[in-house]
């Protein structure tokens, strides 16, 4: 913006020099105000820090991406997506968003169809009629179909224990037990079920300057959660922790982080309890980036446990998943703001640890994919 005195009579009289000081004091004025009033939406400010950088556009090793949604099937989207995939090393992508039925089969024929070996599809499970007499059984019959018809896993949504209602109008628990022949089932069959339960504890605190997700509801209102709609956070994560502990013999991949990348000793003492629950990185890098120390040390523990993965489909956005895992950089970006004000730090994990993230707990815990595309 260009700034041009204009001299008034009156500012004449006074000569240039003061009547100039006098526009430029109040323009001042004005910025400096407008300064003082910014909101964090728009307080953007660019570090002067002068670090080492090491950003890495293609991840070291192929990686499995466990947690995706692709909804568009058209062969020019998912040639598309082949080309996104490799400019990343991403050799094989799960869409959690398979369906099930008829939706189910066509999802497997426009991607595993077409490139075999690149895509593993998961079912879903419609909780409609769950009062109905035999409900659970022929939820699980359709489920056996879908697999046979080329799903690898099941992936519940945050619906279950959070939107889903009977026929009453009850919240229906993650642990409900009209649903315990599914989970059987998926013993029976041998596939994981990829389980997004709850939301940020944040969402749960009141939305006040103290609150880190402030932002985001600030933003998006409707995601602020309270316990007249909804069960407390608590209760709603002590509902999947039972679902595990009731079906030992099937294993759950517990979708980001399980809402505690913010507490990772309690997390910890889950999986040490669970050795039927894995756990997954989709949207919670933010959670890591944060506690280098700790995080490093804690994947170093937990390496056979945790699984890579992304969930929306931003290829942009997956370099700092790669930068965080792969280098020691300090103090750079994460990609969403509403999720994290906050700069972030390299983890500059172990080779091993790295392969076991990208691939290997992937391979051994999702039954059915190609592993010759991987190193060993």
């Amino acid at each position: 913006m260009q700034l041009r005195l204009i001299q008034t009579p009156r500012s004449r009289r006074r000569g240039p020099a003061l009547g100039g000081l006098s526009v430029l004091l109040a323009v001042a004025s004005i910025v400096g105000a407008h300064a003082q009033t910014l909101g964090i939406a728009e307080y953007e400010p660019i570090s002067t820090l002068v670090v080492p950088e090491h950003p890495i556009a293609r991840a070291k090793y192929p990686f499995i991406d466990v947690h995706s949604h692709q909804r568009s099937l058209s062969e020019g989207a998912v040639d598309r997506l082949i080309g996104e995939m490799d400019s990343l090393n991403l050799q094989i992508l799960v869409n959690l968003s398979g369906g099930s039925g008829a939706r189910l089969l066509a999802n497997v024929q426009a991607l595993k169809g077409r490139y075999p070996g690149r895509f593993v599809v998961f079912a879903n499970v419609s909780f409609d009629g769950i009062d109905d007499p035999g409900y659970g059984e022929r939820a699980a019959a359709q489920l056996e179909q879908d697999v046979a018809n080329g799903a690898q896993g099941l992936k519940i949504f945050k619906n279950l224990g959070m939107y889903t209602r009977d026929s009453s109008g009850q919240r229906v628990p993650t642990d409900d037990p009209r649903l315990d022949p599914i989970w059987r089932k998926c013993a029976e069959l041998g596939i994981p079920v990829l389980i997004h339960t709850g939301e940020p504890n944040a969402f749960w605190m009141p939305h006040d300057e103290r609150n880190e997700r402030w932002l985001e509801l600030t933003q998006f209102p409707s995601r602020k959660r309270d316990t007249v709609n909804f069960a407390s956070f608590e209760q709603t994560m002590a509902e999947q922790h039972n679902l595990f502990r009731k079906h030992p013999e099937t294993t759950f991949i517990n979708a980001h982080l399980g809402w505690l990348g913010n507490n990772l000793p309690r997390l910890g003492e889950l999986l040490d309890e669970l050795p039927n629950m894995v756990t997954g990185l989709g949207a919670v890098l933010h959670e890591l980036g944060r506690q280098p120390r700790y995080a490093r040390a804690w994947l170093i523990k937990y390496q056979d446990r945790v699984l890579m993965g992304k969930d929306s489909w931003r290829p942009d956005e997956f370099p700092v998943y790669f930068r965080t895992f792969e280098t020691a950089d300090e103090y750079f970006d994460y990609y969403r703001k509403r999720h994290a004000h906050w700069k972030i730090y390299g983890l500059d994990l172990p080779d091993e640890v790295l392969k076991k993230i990208y691939y290997k707990n992937a391979l051994r815990v999702i039954p059915g994919l190609d592993a010759s595309a991987f190193p060993e």
